[in-house]
């Protein structure tokens, strides 16, 4: 059996007044999905607990099956596996966002999406600036940065009253009003200041001033945690896993559940990534592994930047260049199944992240055993309406979708 996830991160949205009242997926045009949904089962599952941000982080552990309110410990740490950063017992990650703040405002949280090469010299200079034996910094992809702090045993850095503030939830708001807050944050204020102090007059910024770009002037830190141990995905499931993404995010969750990491070198974590390689290297990875997971990043980046016309264009790519030729490719195989679905919605409203239900869709070998009565199909496309019309399987703790999503090996 042939397994394939794809998560078109953050395509999931409400009815739009400049789409005719329709959500992006409604007004998109996406046949190898709407085919996933008529030919299969169409339901919603609710990815991120109450008692978390709505955020990629949690909600791609529960898409992997695993429980937020068991395994969860922050966002940086997941990103730290990617990069492959050990922390010890003490030690916690952080993410760093190089961005942009104008007049205190929270203006950018890409910094205009600084290239990773700009990115690690800036990086380089707050090392230079801030680190110690116990603070190191480390580039990553683009505004998408960590830091790592060394901690010991009788040392108490962060505590469960830290509370930061993820600079993508909080658009054009007052900076000031977002700091972080509680046991540790007089520290991540300091660095902040300090780091922001370092960069904002480099000659990277001066560059991309000059070129009418937005500059990288501001360091954010957000996302602390240490790190989760999550049981390898082979020896719960039995299934060899890959893992395509270019967010560190989704990256690290992969290769802590044991998951093969395979790299796109022209992915690009953004509305630009290369679609059709992220589709090819699927197929590829299918040959050796059992189950194979695409990220896609584009619909989400769509939403921060209010940009609806941008996120119907990412999911119809997503569609033609990723999930129909993966689609056509399942299907010379004895047996197999393919489930799409978003880890969380996006607003373009608000231009953050909802925690409300996603829709998802499965079809493939061994469906009409996971649906009582005589099975024909949902019948219905893929959208958030239509999952709600359906009135197929609601999972209200979503990391319980993967058990119906792999229920075929009994079938």
């Amino acid at each position: 059996m042939k397994y394939v996830i794809v998560i078109p991160d953050g395509a999931a949205d409400e009815p739009r007044p400049e789409l005719n009242g329709r959500t992006p997926l409604q007004a998109a045009r996406k046949p190898a999905m709407d085919a996933i949904a008529r030919e299969g089962i169409l339901g919603l599952s609710r990815n991120v607990p109450d008692c978390f941000l709505p955020a990629s982080d949690v909600a791609t552990l529960s898409l992997f099956g695993y429980d937020p309110v068991e395994y969860y410990t922050g966002r940086a740490p997941l990103e730290a596996a990617a990069m492959g950063l050990k922390l010890g017992p003490h030690d916690w990650a952080v993410r760093c966002n190089l961005m942009t703040i104008l007049d205190g405002q929270m203006t950018d949280f890409t910094a205009g999406h600084v290239t990773s090469d700009e990115a690690k010299e800036l990086i380089a200079v707050l090392n230079q600036t801030l680190a110690t034996d116990r603070i190191e910094f480390h580039p990553g992809v683009s505004y998408r940065n960590l830091m790592i702090y060394r901690g010991d045993p009788d040392e108490v850095v962060f505590g469960a009253d830290t509370t930061t503030t993820p600079p993508h939830d909080v658009p054009d708001r007052a900076a000031i009003d977002h700091l972080p807050r509680g046991t540790g944050s007089e520290l991540l204020r300091e660095l902040m200041r300090k780091g922001s102090d370092a960069i904002r007059d480099h000659a990277v910024n001066r560059g991309r001033v000059a070129a009418g770009k937005r500059p990288a002037n501001a360091v954010w830190l957000w996302g602390q945690g240490k790190a989760p141990a999550l049981p390898r995905f082979d020896a719960v499931r039995g299934l060899k896993g890959a893992i395509i993404s270019a967010v560190d995010l989704v990256r690290g969750v992969g290769v802590l559940a044991g998951w093969d990491r395979i790299d796109v070198p022209t992915a690009t974590g953004y509305l630009d990534t290369d679609y059709a390689a992220k589709g090819i290297a699927a197929i590829t990875a299918l040959q050796d592994h059992d189950i194979v997971c695409v990220h896609i990043e584009a619909p989400d980046e769509a939403s921060h930047e209010g940009r609806a016309d941008a996120k119907v264009e990412a999911i119809e790519r997503i569609d033609e260049a990723i999930i129909a030729p993966i689609l056509a490719a399942l299907k010379v195989c004895p047996s197999w199944r393919i489930l799409t679905s978003p880890d969380h919605s996006t607003l373009l409203s608000t231009r953050a992240h909802d925690r409300a239900p996603v829709p998802w869709a499965m079809a493939g070998t061994g469906i009409g055993a996971l649906c009582e009565g005589s099975w024909r199909g949902s019948g219905y496309p893929y959208d958030e309406i239509a999952a709600r019309a359906a009135g197929g399987p609601t999972f209200d703790q979503g990391f319980r979708l993967m058990d119906l999503f792999l229920k075929a090996n009994d079938a």
